[in-house]
């Protein structure tokens, strides 16, 4: 509790004082309370904690007690508020905690699911529900579909006091504005919440029934399942998001001048990918290829990616064999799926002149068309240290006169209708941030802070034939550079023909 901030700890004892003072009347003399149910809804909830504190089997449990929800609303329908709120008590003091201090975490949850199943018990009492539940005989029906309305309103009034004390411990604890410290929470669990009381109504209609405790378990075993199902996946796929990231992480930190640029093609990969209808579950596949498709750069000699004047055959020999680098990297990753097809042959032009293998037109995956023209598009419209970014239409244009050749003409079109309706904003790294207009005219979002572009240490005006490996500009023969900056001008080469 010594680690925990001052506002914090009384915080928690004033959630625990509400407590406190919510249960006291169940432990009056004389309260007529149902004891039993008490005991035995208590001891449900309190075996649903333990096997989080398992040696063996904890990390494999849910640790949020929403896997439990139900049982506790079950509580909140069966039993008076003060008794319910005594039901989640000893489960929550013996649950496990993953994070520090553990005995603040474990009182201030006991205080907070207490004080939050009393007001869902209350409200579903002031609505009449205890009656609409029926009974063990057969003249004693539950009252449906009017048991639905108490269960409902006691629900939500679970998920209104249990996020009002998730913000008010985040506000004191870690000191965040009222305002972050509640945004979103209402609507993130509002639906789940009113599912657990539909769950909890089930369960409590089942206890009242002849079928008696027992047939709790059948409601909430399933409850329970797919929680825990949902738990791995979730944990899996922080796993693959991790993954991602450090990969990432170490391009960026490898080749400096182009850091950000992986985010922003997986960004443009998935605009393209929503324009052209693919299915959900593909877009996260072809974003995962969009960042990850210089992920080869890491088995190229750091020397050559950040060389400052132009490379000679044998340094572009080496930078062209970051595609297969990459594929090598990724193959063993099963989850990236079509994304490593688009590693490997991003590089690939729809003429058959682009390597690894010269693939041309359908030949070329789906997927690695749809980064080729994010990628190209992220490497025109980025502003880096030795050149201006070009203006989004004049990036749009320079596409379309490469496409039927370089690029596929529906990926092209693709983007342009994306960026007409969604604009673009690039934040490249910690110290530039660069707002660009749509297609259409309209203001991309983001502050605008532009550095003017040094000249480079070759001698050479920025952009004009630098030959810095993943920047998409072409490195053949010398550029002009137009007056406005963007590095376009009559009769100048293919802003995209070179390697990126």
């Amino acid at each position: 509790m010594r680690a925990t901030p001052l506002a914090a700890r009384a915080h928690i004892l004033a959630a625990v004082v509400c407590a406190t003072l919510c249960v006291l009347p169940a432990l009056r003399p004389g309260a007529a309370i149902a004891w039993t149910t008490v005991g035995l809804l208590t001891a449900l909830y309190l075996a649903c904690e333990l096997p989080g504190r398992c040696r063996f089997i904890g990390s494999s449990v849910p640790i949020s007690a929403g896997s439990f929800f139900p049982l506790l609303l079950a509580a909140a329908f069966l039993l008076p508020p003060a008794a319910a709120a005594l039901v989640a008590i000893p489960g929550s003091l013996v649950g496990r905690v993953e994070h520090a201090p553990a005995t603040a975490r474990r009182i201030w949850r006991a205080a907070q699911l207490s004080l939050t199943v009393w007001a869902a018990s209350r409200v579903h009492g002031l609505l009449g529900g205890g009656a609409t539940l029926g009974g063990p005989g057969p003249e004693r029906l539950p009252d449906f579909p009017y048991a639905l309305l108490p269960a409902c309103a006691a629900a939500l009034a679970f998920s209104l006091v249990l996020t009002a004390l998730d913000g008010s411990i985040l506000a004191t604890a870690e000191r965040l504005p009222l305002r972050h410290a509640w945004s979103g929470l209402l609507p993130r669990s509002l639906g789940p919440h009113l599912v657990h009381g539909l769950a909890g109504l089930m369960m409590a209609v089942l206890w009242r029934s002849s079928y008696g405790p027992v047939s709790a378990l059948f409601v909430l075993l399933p409850m329970y399942i797919s929680c825990w199902i949902f738990s791995q996946y979730h944990r899996e796929h922080a796993a693959h998001r991790a993954t991602i990231r450090a990969l990432v992480q170490a391009v960026d930190i490898k080749d400096t001048y182009t850091r950000g640029h992986s985010e922003r093609v997986g960004r443009a990969s998935t605009l393209i990918a929503r324009e052209l209808g693919m299915a959900e579950d593909r877009l996260e596949a072809l974003r995962f290829a969009g960042i990850l498709h210089d992920v080869g750069k890491l088995c190229v000699p750091t020397r050559v990616l950040r060389k400052d004047g132009p490379l000679t055959p044998e340094e572009r020999r080496v930078i062209e064999l970051h595609p297969e680098y990459g594929h090598e990297i990724v193959r063993g990753i099963g989850f990236l799926g079509e994304a490593r097809a688009a590693i490997l042959h991003h590089h690939e032009r729809l003429d058959g002149s682009g390597y690894p293998y010269g693939l041309s037109g359908r030949e070329i995956p789906e997927f690695a068309r749809v980064v080729a023209v994010a990628d190209a598009f992220d490497a025109m419209t980025s502003t880096r240290s030795y050149r201006r970014g070009r203006p989004v239409p004049a990036a749009v244009e320079e596409l379309k006169r490469c496409a039927g050749t370089q690029f596929d003409p529906q990926m092209v079109r693709a983007l342009a209708r994306g960026l007409d309706r969604h604009g673009w904003s690039t934040a490249s790294t910690a110290d530039e941030t660069v707002s660009v207009p749509r297609v259409g005219g309209g203001e991309g979002t983001g502050a605008v802070r532009r550095p003017v572009p040094p000249r480079s240490p070759d001698g050479l005006e920025p952009g004009a034939g630098r030959a810095v490996p993943g920047d998409g500009l072409d490195v053949a023969g010398g550029r002009t550079v137009a007056a406005d900056g963007s590095g376009l001008a009559p009769g100048a080469q293919s802003s995209v023909d070179r390697t990126r």
